[in-house]
């Protein structure tokens, strides 16, 4: 599924080629795909429920979203769509981010299937399926627990059966987009504590930087630090851990009680920040010029193997044209 916003034509044309659903953000979008690419037989469009469901710290207040369409948008879309050619229907919604309150999860399936049955009576659009996003969040911090998935689907079937059923959409199909679920947990960032400051708080600075994971400086998020051989060492002192970017918010962690730590180039601590599997590389960059970590794979056996290199200058260098600029005259 292509779920994009303010997209642009070779986005739709390439999900053509490939096969894959284009979600709609908005309806002016109808006639720019259909004067691009054209109309495809099965299409979604993604709905913004407002005011009718709080969103969360990551994703924000669905008010004030950029992502969807409102209500009643949605009913004109699917019926111009109908008419555009369109013969096969979705509808996506995704209104949180790492949410583990399940109770929140159904009632956003509840949201979906009661608009379901408003869409068949009033666009005569029978939906293939919903899908309720991503938005399911795995248990940063040690003291959070896991979602029950028991739970969240028997809560779902409940409001199916009470939903649709009665309104002969009892064949409407769920997808999900349940990604950090199975790539969160499985990422570690190892990073070495090169440096230690005391000023006004105490720093630890590493040889990683949010180059390398940007959810904490970006939104605050918490990722848990372990430190190497001290696992069970008590917590008795209290820092920073920092990057080297010329960023303020180049931290992964604020005011954390870790074990103390020591620093050094060749032999400081090595320290693990957890469950960075899901939002690591496919995240980094490369500001100030840095270059982006490599990737190791841990096999069931206990080997290792490299799945990326570390980029080099060469790599950060690659698209710069240097003959272009020797020849340039201002």
């Amino acid at each position: 599924m292509l779920t994009s916003n303010e997209t642009p034509s070779a986005l739709y044309r390439k999900a053509r080629e490939l096969g894959a659903i284009i979600n709609l953000d908005d309806l002016s979008h109808i006639d720019f795909l259909e004067k691009t690419e054209g109309i495809p037989e099965l299409i979604s469009c993604r709905y913004n429920p407002g005011s009718l469901k709080l969103g969360n710290a990551i994703i924000g207040n669905p008010v004030e979203a950029k992502y969807g369409f409102t209500r009643e948008q949605i009913i004109e879309a699917f019926s111009l769509l109908k008419k555009k050619g369109a013969k096969r229907f979705v509808l996506h919604t995704m209104v949180a981010s790492n949410e583990l309150n399940v109770d929140y999860h159904i009632e956003t399936g509840r949201l979906l299937f009661e608009f379901a049955v408003e869409i068949k009576n009033n666009a005569g659009v029978s939906l293939e399926f919903v899908n309720l996003g991503g938005g399911v969040g795995i248990p940063y911090k040690p003291d959070q627990v896991a979602v029950d998935y028991k739970l969240l689907a028997d809560g779902l079937r409940k409001a199916y059966d009470e939903i649709l059923v009665p309104a002969g959409l009892g064949n409407l199909g769920i997808h999900t987009e349940w990604g950090r679920v199975i790539t969160g947990p499985y990422g570690w960032l190892i990073t070495r504590a090169i440096h230690s400051k005391d000023i006004y708080r105490k720093y630890i600075g590493v040889d990683a930087s949010m180059a390398d994971l940007m959810r904490p400086g970006m939104y605050g998020a918490y990722h848990h630090i372990t430190v190497a051989g001290k696992e069970n060492a008590p917590a008795g002192e209290t820092y920073d851990v920092v990057g080297s970017l010329c960023e303020n918010n180049d931290k992964f962690a604020v005011q954390r009680s870790l074990p103390k730590i020591k620093a050094g180039e060749a032999n400081g601590d090595l320290l693990i920040i957890h469950d960075v599997g899901a939002h690591g590389r496919s995240m980094g960059f490369n500001y100030n010029g840095t270059l982006r970590c490599g990737e190791l794979l841990i096999r069931q056996d206990g080997s290792v193997l490299q799945i990326r290199r570390p980029e080099t200058v060469e790599d950060y260098f690659a698209t710069l044209d240097f003959e272009a600029l020797k020849n340039f005259k201002a």
